[in-house]
């Protein structure tokens, strides 16, 4: 167990270093943001004087020196927009991005595992049939179309919910169901497969002949152990959703994390940039991590050793 920690957190740190360079590089790419901070009467000479104050004339290896550095103490850089350390900036949006990432994967979680149980219990009826158009369908239609027929509908139309925003619970329905909607097609499919997989083994054979309930047999032998991909998928998705709910929070003018990235970018803010991409990493990594120790509980077969 230890060596593999060791290990998982070797190859961790290799990652996100491999990001940050990544990372530095491609902002690096997009163009000059000293010209987008300097007035349109600004000669030459005041945009030369700027560049050499922020370190843009360095070289690129001195500033990613400098960059690095700076992760290492916990500094990710001054802003250029807002003129504030980028880091506070970003953990205070990341409630927001937080709370749009569970509240669409408890939704897709609620939907996807009972549709893709009761899709393999039933395999081959129109009850699986439709799970899996639905799922289909879901994973095809783009979120920011699905944002705006969602606006258009509820919002507009019936004036049942708000357009944008974050205020209470009612402005959380509608990017969180457009958020689920993806994962949730996805997840339903992979839960389908993977109790197929399960369904037709000796151990469930045998609770049968115990004359267990159904129910019982699919909840604490079918689908406990067809768990291990689902788990993996959970992780994947909630990495994915902190750091991917980009589009949604555009449609919806949420406050998050993925909104500040798009305003970044347009902004060619490059310290911002950096540490929401470095930082959402990070976290993406430490949540694969957890996910590969939550398979000792769900698997006490599985055992992790050195090599």
């Amino acid at each position: 167990m230890q060596w593999f920690l060791l290990r998982r957190l070797w190859q961790s740190l290799v990652v996100i270093v491999g990001i940050t360079v990544i990372v530095f590089l491609m902002v690096h790419l997009s163009g000059d943001p000293v010209r987008l901070m300097v007035p349109a009467d600004a000669t030459q000479a005041d945009i030369d004087l700027l560049r050499a104050q922020l370190g843009y004339n360095d070289p690129l290896y001195v500033q990613y020196v400098r960059f690095a550095g700076g992760l290492v103490h916990g500094d990710f850089g001054t802003s250029l927009r807002f003129q504030a350390p980028a880091l506070p900036l970003l953990l205070e949006r990341l409630p927001a991005t937080a709370q749009l990432a569970a509240a669409a994967l408890a939704l897709s979680l609620a939907i996807a595992i009972p549709a893709g149980v009761l899709a393999a219990v039933y395999k081959d009826t129109p009850l699986d049939l439709l799970a899996m158009l639905a799922a289909l369908i879901g994973q095809s239609i783009p979120g920011f179309w699905l944002g705006l027929m969602l606006i258009l509908f509820f919002a507009v139309q019936l004036g049942w919910l708000p357009t944008s925003g974050r205020d209470g619970l009612d402005t959380l329905i509608l990017p969180a169901v457009t958020l689920a909607m993806f994962y949730t097609g996805r997840m339903a499919r992979l839960v389908r497969s993977s109790m197929l997989d399960v369904l037709y083994e000796d151990y469930v054979r045998t609770a049968r002949a115990k004359g267990l309930p159904e129910w019982l047999v699919i909840a604490r032998h079918a689908l406990k152990n067809a768990s291990l991909p689902v788990v993996t998928i959970i992780g994947l998705e909630f990495g994915a959703l902190l750091s991917g709910a980009v589009i949604t929070e555009t449609v919806f003018s949420w406050p998050g994390v993925g909104l500040l990235a798009v305003n970044a970018v347009l902004a060619r803010d490059f310290p911002l940039v950096q540490a929401i991409v470095v930082f959402m990493a990070i976290v993406f990594v430490l949540v694969n991590l957890l996910v590969d120790l939550l398979y000792l509980k769900l698997d006490p077969r599985i055992r992790y050793a050195p090599g």
